[in-house]
């Protein structure tokens, strides 16, 4: 039996490994397996694995080695500086966008819930395009004072880019520590952490061809947190543990990778994008950001009247991975809330159906897909007309 080949149109989830990065791992798996703390040859040999890789890192980003956290992944990440930083700070109003993602929410959220501590959960609303309301963030401010906000830099969903260094110079007028979710813009458009004015930034490996397992809190050198895991005081601290030398080493890889080729890919994949969003516009479809400054792989829509896991089900059976939202929240399906956040309407929300291109895809494989999207959508719409 042939298995299929499947097109994936899926890399706002994942990405594959790029091929370079995994040749660099390779040797830290059973070659180089030293642990970096050890003070041996093999030892020293991962440190200064893990010392390039942060170096690496840094130079992605436009800051100093020392100013890179290694984490498991964005969700630790993004928990080390809203936990951390509340540990270190008198409670006040944590004010958030009403679009983030959940690693951001939730911990937001618990703060929000220990009433002895007095946190204030404000969120932040978006405008119909996804773009969050500076008019808001002022309010949001001025009503109670802020100890800590943070603003994604691109939706996961709709790929919509955010003004962060304008919320984050409203922030820090207040005196607020502020942070910035980078991990889905990274890699995909140009990432200063100077010129996001934020005290800190989370970026992610397996989002730019790296592994996953592999991120980093890229952090202000003024700016204190109190860690999440103690143990042998890894990270200058902040993150105690054996590091994950072969992930370590790919993420590196992944971000040198990601200066040179994001100015190719960025335009490859935009003129890719738009040819799909033409066809799907005369579908009939909904595109949700349009209109907004948007990540260039990213086309989020909706096609009324079809349920988004239905097509995407269909589409998977013909050979094209597509999502019907976040890959993080799938485990509690419903409606998105960063469409709800915009004022989607929920018949027209549970329709959503994400694509997002990458490096490998083609205009031949948008042309295909294309194909498979009206074969698809004329099988359940007679499907339909059959019921009535």
């Amino acid at each position: 039996m042939n298995k299929m080949v499947q097109i994936y149109f899926d890399h706002n989830a994942t990405t594959a490994v790029d091929g370079a990065v995994l040749d660099v791992m390779l040797p830290y798996f059973q070659e180089e397996f030293g642990n970096p703390s050890s003070r041996h040859l093999r030892g020293m040999t991962a440190r200064r694995a893990v010392d390039r890789a942060r170096g690496q890192v840094a130079d992605s980003v436009g800051v100093q080695p020392e100013q890179v956290v290694f984490c498991s992944g964005g969700s630790e990440a993004n928990n080390l500086f809203i936990q951390g930083a509340a540990g270190y700070l008198k409670p006040a109003r944590i004010i958030v966008s009403a679009i983030e993602h959940p690693c951001v929410l939730r911990p937001a959220q618990e703060l929000a819930r220990k009433v002895h501590e007095k946190w204030n959960l404000r969120r932040l609303a978006v405008d119909c395009l996804g773009r969050v309301s500076l008019d808001d963030a002022t309010n949001a401010m001025r009503e109670q004072q802020p100890g800590l906000v943070s603003v994604m830099l691109a939706n996961n969903e709709t790929g919509v880019i955010q003004d962060v260094a304008a919320v984050a110079e409203k922030a820090r007028e207040h005196g607020a520590w502020t942070h910035t979710d980078a991990v889905q813009a990274f890699g995909k458009v140009p990432v200063d952490f100077a010129a996001l004015k934020v005290h800190a930034m989370t970026l992610s490996a397996h989002k730019i061809y790296g592994p996953k397992g592999a991120a980093a809190l890229i952090m202000d050198k003024r700016l204190l947190l109190k860690p999440l895991i103690l143990g042998g005081g890894h990270e200058n601290g902040l993150r105690s543990g054996t590091e994950n030398v072969p992930a370590i080493v790919g993420f590196g890889a992944a971000c040198e990778l990601a200066k040179i080729r994001m100015a190719e890919i960025a335009a490859r994949v935009a003129a890719m994008r738009a040819r799909l969003e033409q066809e799907l516009i005369e579908m009939g479809a909904v595109i949700f950001g349009l209109g907004a400054e948007r990540l260039p792989n990213t086309c989020y829509f909706a096609l009324p009247g079809i349920e988004g896991d239905t097509l995407v089900v269909r589409l998977d059976k013909a050979g094209f991975a597509v999502a019907s939202g976040a890959a993080c929240s799938s485990v509690t399906p419903g409606q998105s809330h960063v469409l709800e956040a915009m004022g989607v309407e929920p018949m027209l929300a549970r329709c959503a159906v994400r694509v997002s291109l990458g490096s490998a895809n083609t205009p031949l494989q948008v042309e295909d897909f294309l194909k498979a999207l009206v074969n698809t959508l004329t099988g359940l719409r007679n499907m339909n007309s059959a019921m009535v």
